[in-house]
């Protein structure tokens, strides 16, 4: 199959193209597309030539090029109904009868010149339809947002995530403005869909899925938090298929260089060091714990708190003690073959060192957030 996507350096058909092309490589095998695809690549600076010969062989057509902010409100009309007269006389010209999807937006229902513009676009789809027979799929987007996204240009979460990220000002006329949107991979799937004939239908319109609505000053708040995880260790409550899963990752995209890694603060000791990692408002936390040679540490215990111990590198001896018993149960583990030992409520419990020469590297799980006000942590030795 050869597949024609216009606009294919912006927003949207950069990342339609990156998929396409994990389809092509098998690297993408869990949609019902063939990896026998040609892809064809038109944007602005293509030639005449090429759309010629990309019309007269593709089998469908992916028209995402479009005009958001001109230098001049002409221009609207020009690259968004222009344009798509071009390509679809194009395509007449060679007798091509593939199907077309065009990337509409809701605002074709506004009276401005944006607006005005994309319902011509699609008009003209449907003229060119009744004319030739061909299938077309007109796709009103609402907002969409995600990785690669240009920011300061005609996405507020593009521009909100870089900002934020970057440490620069950002405006929020009025922060109870409703957003609607949609992700980019959620796009992505839904036009591969399309590819296959599965697009999703609403009437005369097709349209992604899975849509989110959330308040402007709410997408600003959750941005912002994800900026201090640097400083608090907290991440976000991030539900599969989530908008705040998304968000997160949108953000992440925009992050620079000096802030791809932070430093975490290192407790130590004679002992060894004691390194809180990452934290989770409902989940608990996680932290490594790295023992000197023969040192045992630990020796205590909680009502509550419940942890996972997991040796990563060295051999240690885990041990543990209900209190008021003398029973102690006892665990030796070791990095070559990592296990979880679960660390029992009201039970003490300590893990020893047994190298002589090496040092031992813990990952410690606990199921909730230390609270210095009330740790829920009690010294007893576990061997009496």
């Amino acid at each position: 199959m050869k597949i024609l996507v216009t606009g294919a350096k912006g927003f949207v058909g950069k990342n339609l193209v990156a998929q396409l092309q994990n389809i092509k490589q098998e690297k993408a095998r869990w949609y019902s597309v063939s990896k026998d695809i040609d892809i064809y690549e038109y944007d602005i600076d293509s030639t005449e030539e090429e759309l010629d010969k990309y019309c007269r062989d593709c089998d469908f057509v992916f028209h995402l090029a479009g005009v958001n902010r001109p230098k001049e409100q002409k221009e609207f009309m020009e690259g968004n109904f222009g344009f798509t007269d071009t390509l679809l006389n194009t395509l007449k010209k060679h007798k091509n009868t593939c199907p077309v999807m065009i990337s509409s937006s809701i605002q074709a229902l506004l009276d401005n010149p944006y607006g005005e513009s994309k319902r011509a676009g699609e008009n003209l789809m449907r003229e060119y339809s009744k004319q030739t027979g061909a299938k077309v799929l007109i796709y009103r987007f609402p907002n969409v947002f995600g990785k690669w996204c240009k920011p300061n240009y005609n996405s507020a979460v593009a521009t909100f995530c870089n900002n934020i990220a970057n440490d620069l000002p950002i405006q929020v006329n009025d922060p109870n403005v409703l957003m609607h949107l949609v992700y980019i991979d959620d796009v992505v799937d839904e036009l591969i869909s399309a590819l296959s004939g599965n697009e999703n239908r609403e009437g005369d319109f097709c349209k992604v899925k899975v849509e989110h609505e959330i308040k402007l000053g709410e997408i600003v708040d959750l941005i912002k938090m994800f900026r201090s995880q640097s400083e608090t260790l907290i991440v976000p409550e991030m539900a599969e298929g989530s908008f705040e899963k998304k968000l997160y990752a949108t953000y992440l995209s925009y992050l620079p260089k000096e802030k791809v890694k932070f430093p975490l603060k290192m407790n130590t000791d004679a002992r060894g060091s004691f390194t809180e990692l990452l934290k989770t408002n409902k989940c608990g936390q996680f932290s490594v714990n790295v023992s000197n040679p023969g040192i045992t540490k630990g020796e205590h215990w909680h009502n509550t708190k419940w942890e996972f111990f997991i040796v990563v590198s060295g051999h240690a001896l885990i041990e543990e003690r209900k209190i008021g018993s003398e029973e102690v149960i006892s665990f030796e583990v070791s990095g070559d073959k990592p296990e979880a030992v679960h660390m029992l409520p009201g039970y003490t419990h300590n893990i020893t060192n047994l190298s002589k020469t090496e040092k031992l590297i813990t990952l410690m799980w606990a199921n909730e957030l230390f609270d210095p006000q009330r740790p829920d942590t009690y010294f007893e030795k576990v061997n009496m």
